[in-house]
């Protein structure tokens, strides 16, 4: 009674995921999305354009500045008069000023600065696209996850269809004294057995399924499913590491940011040298003042304004003598940051190369278990019919069947194993070397 419950319970399960879903997404439009909405890359994208304004306004420092200032001012009290007494007054003045001051030479620190801001505005775009193709590869193997787990999940389906036949065949033989009830009981509790594998493969497709909602930034992953698509394996010669690394280090963009970085330190040593030239610059200003003491008659605002009007023009020379060593240590510095960024450089590099090396071995080893596993499958199928064969003659025991059966239903799984494993690695190394992600 407890298996008959446990198989009707397990069958409304199997019935869930069989329902039409709104829409289905390939593989591209996960990718698309995920570039739409993933946050990681929203935040790089944010990076990107606080790095756009560094370069702006590192430009815009050539420009001249101006800046403008009025103010009032009033005293009381005692103060000394033009006598040489003192007297109480009280005085009040108003003084308007408008300047401008234009950098003429700071030791080739502006052009140097604007470089060094446009390559790192180009390694905050190529660290972008790193955040893109990290989003692209994990979508793309939690879309195989997928995959794997509806292949899986219908390899369990067969197994129930099979134990479920022949729980009713036995069942039929019980009834004409054919058959024990042990045998029945045996079956029924395989089948029960059937249908917890099966259970469990769900659950792991679900969990799949939510793996990638969360990847996508989806709310929910309720009404989500993916479209399958005919997959081949094609049994094409591999590219050696070096090949698909050789392709990988001229365009991969975390590369590529490095490699901006780097020569961001040779800008960053030339700022620093800077110091050691003479500034220029160029300054003029506009100004007025109006005047005013009690006791004594002033002129009026406007004609004070106008008489008071001054103009000013200059250059500024600053020579840098001795600053304590500063200058000096802030070079040393920066050759110590390209010393370390060439060894960042060296580092990604490696690890871009120990990335594809183990790719191309998983993919060699993926690929040769799927030829095993592939030949194994047609081996136990042959011999699961022979079996089957037999033991609907009466030449063979349920546990016979059971075992061929199983042995059966288990090359399947190895080789569906292997078969999206071998496709997803043979994918990545096309995409080391630029190809589009796509099944």
């Amino acid at each position: 009674m407890k298996i008959n419950k446990l198989i009707f319970a397990v069958a409304v399960v199997i019935s869930m995921p069989t329902m039409s879903q709104s829409r289905q997404w390939s593989l591209r439009d996960c990718i698309d999305y995920a570039m739409d909405h993933n946050l990681t890359v929203k935040q790089q994208d944010d990076t990107r354009q606080q790095r756009e304004i560094d370069l702006s306004t590192s430009r815009n420092s050539r420009l001249p500045s101006l800046s403008g200032s009025a103010s009032q001012n009033f005293s009381f009290g005692r103060s000394l008069t033009s006598e040489n007494s003192y007297a109480n007054t009280n005085t009040s003045s108003t003084s308007f000023s408008l300047g401008t001051e234009v950098p003429l030479f700071t030791g080739f620190q502006i052009p140097n600065r604007i470089k060094l801001n446009q390559l790192n505005l180009k390694a905050s775009m190529a660290d972008m696209e790193k955040a893109k193709n990290d989003i692209k590869m994990q979508v793309a193997a939690a879309y195989v996850d997928i995959l794997y787990d509806i292949e899986i999940a219908n390899v369990a389906k067969r197994q129930i269809s099979i134990d479920s036949m022949q729980v009713k065949r036995l069942s039929i033989m019980l009834e004409n004294a054919k058959a024990s009830e042990a045998e029945v009981s045996q079956q029924k509790s395989t089948l029960a057995q059937d249908h917890l594998t099966f259970v469990q493969a769900d659950n792991n497709y679900r969990l799949a399924i939510l793996t990638l909602t969360q990847l996508l930034e989806l709310p929910s992953p309720e009404g989500f499913s993916i479209v399958v698509p005919e997959i081949s394996v094609e049994q094409t010669l591999l590219s050696t590491p070096d090949e698909v690394y050789a392709a990988a280090v001229a365009i991969k963009p975390e590369i590529q940011a490095e490699q901006y970085r780097l020569q961001g330190t040779d800008n960053s040593i030339k700022i620093a040298k800077s110091s050691l030239y003479p500034s220029l610059s160029f300054s003029a200003s506009l100004g007025s003042n109006y005047y005013k003491t009690s006791g004594y008659n002033t002129e009026s605002f406007s004609k004070q304004l106008k008489n008071n009007f001054n103009q000013y023009v200059g250059l500024s020379l600053s020579v840098p003598i001795f600053n304590r060593f500063e200058t000096r240590n802030n070079i040393q510095s920066s050759k110590i940051a390209q010393h370390t960024q060439q060894l960042q450089l060296d580092i990604t590099k490696k690890s871009l190369f120990k990335e594809i090396q183990q790719v191309y071995y998983s993919a060699v080893a993926a690929r040769s278990k799927y030829e095993s596993s592939n030949t194994a499958m047609k081996s136990s199928e042959d011999a699961f019919k022979l079996m089957s064969a037999k033991y609907e003659n009466g030449k063979a025991n349920i546990t016979e069947f059971n075992e061929a059966k199983n042995s059966y239903l288990k090359s399947q799984s190895d080789c569906v194993q292997a078969k999206f494993e071998y496709l997803y690695r043979t994918k990545m190394l096309d995409f080391y070397k630029g190809s589009e992600l796509k099944f």
